[in-house]
């Protein structure tokens, strides 16, 4: 068959997410609630973070109409500017929802742009659901199509995908027809960036909130009539191979409208690259094995496969390094017994007995082992030496969160982020999403009240 012949990839996936409805995707209402919980609470957690902060200041002299929410805070800004805000909070810590296949963050890129969308007009809980499933759907499987090369040569997947799921989502939320949702996802492709060498800095976050940003202006451009390539992703020039991969267009399409990605997602009860929860799982044990033997500790050796090492033997200058950190992981678990966003604040991170057990670690590959999972021994100064092999952390797709861990997670991230936000009612609207009329006035609803004029005001602080 000649090639102009077949669909296109923004058009097979164009023609998916114009024809699905609520009724073609409410299965996957729970899981995408549960994504959003998440998506809340990370946000909520990172909301008054410097690099938040700075990116307000930034952005606020050139916000237009302040219709959308900032979450964490009282003052909205435009919808391109709360996209971009809400993603990069969701992301900052590390601690938002994963993807396991690829390792993509789904929820900051599609949730931010839907949600900042539907605040400037009035759209269904349904509505609004529907189109999160879908861009999740399409930035999965887009990333499905050139993992695991993609993210090993360098790409930061969660930001090159995930303008592909906004774009669509967006699409999807503005009413457009296949051959608009086909033009959002190419216009997409064009403004597809990140890279993992930034991930240790605020950077990285830039290229996450440039994935909720751009996709929303990619679906807003292609309302205006703007036209792209209909081959922008697998075209010979196209983004795949731009980015230097070969798509696997079947990986791609399989299960396409019988399987929902959505369906594997998952959740972290750690602040740190999902690859270290393993780490952190097993340590945790081994402090219980040890009964406070702590100064015994001669040697701790960590065994995982390649990406493991890749992503985290590295050395530790700060909170970011230590978020993708082996060495900070062990001994957050092994020190602290613990491992939550204060055990990856600056002042753990320059503890002197952190660093000196830091010291004591040692990373070594171990091609057997899948990607996620750890062993790590431990020699004391007594001789014994323990060791536990952690294949499914807690989190996973094994061991998920329930329900109740998330709402806790919302609720610290809230103390944690030191936000004004009622964090019960935050669950209480994420819950009932499916059963809302009108998401703006729900989201508003959420807003502390403005104290005064001046008060409470990031942009003027």
């Amino acid at each position: 068959m000649p090639q102009h012949s077949i669909p296109s990839v923004s058009r097979t996936l164009a023609d998916f997410v114009a024809a699905s409805s609520w009724v073609e995707v409410e299965a996957q209402s729970l899981e995408a609630r549960r994504s959003i919980l998440n998506f809340f609470a990370t946000a909520l957690g990172s909301a008054r973070d410097p690099v938040v902060i700075a990116a307000i200041r930034a952005l606020a002299p050139f916000s237009g109409a302040a219709t959308s929410t900032v979450i964490g805070h009282s003052e909205p800004m435009d919808a391109l500017c709360a996209a971009f805000l809400n993603a990069i909070s969701a992301n900052l810590l590390d601690f938002d929802d994963t993807h396991p296949e690829t390792i993509i963050h789904p929820a900051a890129p599609v949730a931010a742009a839907i949600f900042a969308l539907a605040e400037t007009r009035r759209l269904s809980g349904h509505e609004v659901l529907t189109a999160f499933i879908l861009g999740v759907d399409v930035e999965c499987r887009i990333g499905n199509s050139v993992s695991p090369r993609h993210y090993a040569r360098g790409w930061h997947i969660t930001s090159t995908c995930g303008i592909f799921g906004a774009a669509a989502a967006c699409a999807k939320l503005l009413g457009l027809p296949a051959e608009g949702i086909a033009n959002a996802i190419g216009v997409a492709a064009s403004q597809s960036a990140g890279n993992v060498e930034n991930l240790p800095t605020g950077a990285k976050n830039v290229s996450v909130g440039n994935s909720a940003r751009n996709g929303l202006f990619a679906a807003l451009l292609a309302q205006q009539g703007y036209e792209a390539a209909p081959r922008a992703i697998e075209g010979p020039l196209g983004w795949a191979r731009t980015m230097g991969d070969q798509p696997d267009l079947a990986r791609l399409l399989d299960g396409l409208g019988r399987t929902f990605e959505i369906a594997k997602n998952t959740y972290k009860p750690y602040p740190a690259g999902i690859v270290f929860h393993a780490v952190i799982d097993a340590c945790l044990l081994l402090r219980k094995r040890i009964a406070g033997r702590i100064d015994q500790i001669e040697q701790v050796t960590v065994q995982g496969s390649a990406l493991l090492l890749a992503r985290g033997n590295r050395p530790v200058n700060n909170e970011r390094d230590a978020r993708v950190s082996i060495h900070h992981c062990v001994a957050c678990g092994l020190l602290l017994g613990a491992a939550g966003v204060a055990e990856f604040v600056q002042e753990t991170v320059i503890r002197p007995d952190i660093v000196q057990l830091r010291q004591k670690v040692s990373a070594e590959l171990d091609s057997e082992m899948r990607d996620g999972a750890a062993r790590v021994t431990l020699r004391l100064a007594s001789g014994d030496v323990l060791t536990e092999t952690v294949i499914s952390p807690r989190g996973s797709l094994a061991a998920p969160l329930t329900d109740r861990d998330l709402e806790a997670k919302l609720r610290e991230g809230v103390r944690s982020g030191r936000s004004d936000w009622d964090a019960d009612r935050v669950i209480d609207a994420v819950w009932r999403l499916d059963a809302v009329d009108d998401v703006a006035a729900l989201l508003q609803s959420l807003r502390p009240l403005l104290r005064s004029s001046t008060s409470n005001s990031t942009l003027k602080t």
